[in-house]
């Protein structure tokens, strides 16, 4: 006498199932429209987010800038630059930095030096960066942070 088996027990034997090609096309095109519509709106916000980054560490210099000031009775001198911050100059009396946290100058989100020059043109000091694309003016990602604005 023979027992039939249970559907569950015919397919033990037969090793995991795969997908079919079918399925991974449809895969591949539904990830492929969200990417589409996702990619830019991600890619709008990190190029926001550098700015504001920009914005953030040129607040952080003018406060090290103003405390430097006030130890020392001036501002450093656009030869002199920011290095005065996280360097003691030879005999400089008042000196009592680091001014920063860091003891480096940080660079803009793009990997370059901030641009400083004392006296500037629009107050005591300058203290910008010309955006992503390092030229002056620019809109967006590109456009320039700058202590005054």
């Amino acid at each position: 006498m023979r027992t039939r088996r249970s559907s569950k027990n015919a397919h033990e034997g037969a090793g995991p199932r795969g997908f079919t090609l079918l399925e991974l096309l449809v895969v591949l095109v539904i990830l492929s429209l969200l990417a589409g519509l996702v990619g830019p709106q991600v890619m709008k916000h990190v190029g926001a987010s550098k700015t504001k980054t920009a914005h953030v560490q040129i607040e952080e210099l003018a406060t090290a800038l103003d405390v430097y000031r006030l130890e020392t009775g001036a501002y450093p001198t656009t030869a002199q630059g920011l290095a005065l911050l996280v360097e003691k100059p030879a005999g400089l009396e008042g000196w009592n930095g680091p001014y920063l946290r860091k003891p480096v100058l940080p660079k803009d989100p793009w990997g370059r030096e901030y641009r400083y020059r004392a006296p500037g043109e629009h107050g005591p000091y300058d203290l910008y960066t010309f955006g992503a694309d390092n030229v002056e003016g620019g809109e967006g990602e590109n456009a320039d942070v700058a202590s005054w604005k």
